[in-house]
């Protein structure tokens, strides 16, 4: 038995009529009288007696429904147990994000999240891989898509600007015209001229190498590795970096917070995303890059003189 055959029988035994129990259940006539003939069939026992008048309980349904009852107090004192945490600012928050957000922008944030809401126990994991939120991997993702999964809850916070960067001993060293004699810092894939390198200011340099993390990549473009591709939120405050080109509007990087929709009537869970979403929304120009093209015009002609 599961519990919407227990429902069934309770539902029958307290309206006493087909009719009556389906209107209960919002259910047709036809699905309680056919489900009570198999839940009979399946128990071999007897549990009404059809009469004119309606369906009357046998001897062993009054056994029955004493355990029916007890099932169905414990059912609902679960649920309202489940609820009730539900609606209280205390629990679990899984969000994940890349690390550079985590790092670089956010975690102060995070710190006074956990400072105004005590009671919440925030877990944050650092990935670039997409997690499924379907099985409850996480219950948030702040997730770079140009396209996130139809059947996840989202909301689109804004599209982060992406420049050319290089350390400035590496501009020393290294011509930007000369493709055999510089590098991009590759951040995925084998091919050395992808569409990203096509469509930049430095359309012969080919990228080598495969450093997945935003953190890597400024790392190992202050160590004078190559030119970089970098967020402008992460790469414009290193004052031994050289930004070579524009910030401008990356849709690779198109930031979206992503939840289930089964968790969208979770308290705590809205006002984490509320909370986080204001306050990336709140640095917007440095995400955005506004005002990152105040030494680009010169970088570039000092990088092509070269």
């Amino acid at each position: 038995m599961n519990w919407d055959d227990i429902k069934l029988f309770l539902a029958l035994m307290r309206t006493g009529t087909v009719r009556a129990a389906a209107t209960k259940l919002g259910v047709s006539h036809s699905t309680v009288a056919r489900r009570i003939d198999a839940m009979e069939q399946k128990l071999a026992v007897r549990l009404f007696d059809r009469l004119p008048s309606g369906y009357l309980v046998t001897p062993v349904g009054e056994d029955m429904l004493m355990v029916a009852e007890q099932v169905e107090d414990a059912l609902e004192g679960l649920e309202r147990r489940i609820l009730g945490h539900d609606h209280k600012l205390a629990g679990r928050v899984r969000v994940t994000m890349v690390d550079a957000f985590a790092t670089h922008l956010l975690m102060p944030h995070l710190a006074e999240f956990t400072e105004k809401y005590p009671e919440i126990d925030l877990e944050v994991e650092v990935t670039y891989e997409a997690v499924d939120l379907d099985y409850r991997e996480a219950d948030i993702a702040l997730r770079f898509a140009s396209r996130p999964p139809e059947h996840l809850i989202g909301r689109r916070l804004l599209t982060c600007a992406t420049a050319a960067y290089a350390s400035q001993n590496y501009l020393v060293c290294h011509d930007l015209q000369d493709p055999t004699a510089t590098r991009w810092i590759s951040f995925g894939g084998q091919q050395s001229f992808p569409k990203w390198v096509k469509e930049s200011e430095f359309p012969n340099i080919p990228a080598k190498g495969q450093f997945v993390s935003l953190l890597v990549q400024l790392e190992a473009c202050k160590a004078g590795m190559g030119v970089g591709m970098l967020p402008c939120f992460l790469a414009e405050p290193e004052p031994t970096l050289q930004r070579l080109s524009p910030g401008k509007p990356n849709q690779s990087f198109e930031l979206w917070l992503l939840t289930h929709q089964d968790m969208r009537t979770s308290t705590r869970i809205r006002v984490f995303s509320d909370f986080i979403s204001a306050a990336i929304k709140g640095q917007r120009a440095q995400l955005e890059g506004h005002g990152c093209s105040t030494r680009t015009e010169s970088a570039a002609r000092e990088c092509q003189g070269m």
